[in-house]
C-alpha cells in the first residue's frame, strides 16, 4: 500500500519533468502526447534572447541581495529567539516558524502594491523594492534554519562556560555563535536563494517591464513556442535542483560532524 502510494506520488512529480526534458529538445508538438523530430534549437534560441538573459540576471541580482539582506538580519533575529525561548518567550519563535505558511506571498505582494503606489512612496516596480519582497519572503527560511540549528547545537552551555572565562557578550557571539552556525548559514542561504530564484507570484506583481525576473519571463513563453517555453522551464529546474542538492549537501555534512 504505501510502496503504491509512493509511486503514485513519484510519478505525479516527475512525469512533468520528464515531459518538459522530452519537450525541450523534441520538433514540433502540437495536440500529441510526445513531440516529433529531436533538436537542440530551442536551447539556443534560449541563449540568443536578450529578454531571458536580462532576466535571468536580474533574478540573480535579487536573489544574491536578499542573501546579503537575510544574513544581516536572520543571525542576531534567530539569537535573539533562541534566547527568548529559553527565557519562556517561545511565542515569537512559534510566529516566525509558521510565517512562511499562515501568511501567503501574495499577501506580501497585494500589501507592497498598496503601500508603494502612491505618491509618498511611488517605488512600485523599482528593483530596491522587489529585493525587500523577496528579502522579507524568505527571512522566515533562513531564520528557522539557524533557529534549528541554534537549539541542536545547545550553545547555551558553550556560552556560560565562555561567560566564567570572562568573554563579553559580543565575544560569545562572534566566537562561538557565528562559527557554529557558518554551514546552517549558508545551507539556508542555497534554499534563500532557490526559493528569490522561482519565486513567481511577488515578481509578476511588483516588477517592472525593465526589472522582470526569469519566472516572469517564463510565463510569456509559454505563449509562444512549446520547445522554447520548456527549455526555458528546464534551465529553472536546474538551478532549482542544483540548489537542493546543495542544501542538502550541506545539511548532512553539518549532521556527520562528531
Amino acid at each position: 500500500m504505501i510502496r503504491g502510494i509512493s509511486l503514485v506520488y513519484g510519478l505525479y512529480l516527475l512525469l512533468p519533468i520528464a515531459l518538459l526534458l522530452v519537450g525541450s529538445v523534441g520538433g514540433s508538438w502540437t495536440n500529441t502526447l510526445l513531440p516529433s523530430g529531436a533538436t537542440g534549437q530551442w536551447y539556443q534560441d534560449l541563449w540568443l534572447d536578450s529578454s531571458f538573459r536580462k532576466a535571468f540576471v536580474s533574478s540573480l541580482v535579487v536573489a544574491l541581495a536578499a542573501c546579503a539582506i537575510n544574513t544581516v538580519l536572520a543571525l542576531p533575529l534567530a539569537y535573539a529567539l533562541y534566547h527568548g525561548a529559553r527565557r519562556g518567550g517561545g511565542l515569537a519563535a512559534r510566529i516566525v516558524s509558521a510565517m512562511p505558511v499562515a501568511v501567503p506571498a501574495i499577501t506580501l505582494a497585494f500589501g507592497y502594491m498598496v503601500v508603494f503606489n502612491t505618491d509618498l512612496a511611488p517605488w512600485l516596480g523599482s528593483m530596491p523594492l522587489l529585493i525587500a519582497a523577496h528579502a522579507i519572503l524568505t527571512l522566515p527560511y533562513l531564520t528557522n534554519t539557524l533557529l534549528a540549528d541554534l537549539r541542536h547545537l545547545d550553545l547555551h552551555r558553550l556560552e556560560q562556560a565562555a561567560a566564567t572565562l570572562g568573554a563579553s557578550g559580543w565575544q560569545q557571539f562572534t566566537g562561538i555563535v557565528l562559527p557554529s552556525l557558518r554551514q546552517s548559514l549558508l545551507s539556508g542561504l542555497v534554499m534563500v536563494a532557490a526559493i528569490s530564484v522561482g519565486e513567481f507570484g511577488v515578481s509578476n506583481l511588483l516588477t517592472s517591464f525593465q526589472n522582470r525576473t526569469y519566472p516572469v519571463v517564463l510565463l510569456q513563453a509559454f505563449y509562444g513556442a512549446t520547445g522554447f517555453a520548456c527549455a526555458a522551464t528546464v534551465v529553472l529546474l536546474v538551478l532549482a535542483g542544483a540548489s537542493a542538492l546543495l542544501s542538502s549537501s550541506l545539511v548532512q555534512a553539518r549532521k556527520d560532524q562528531p
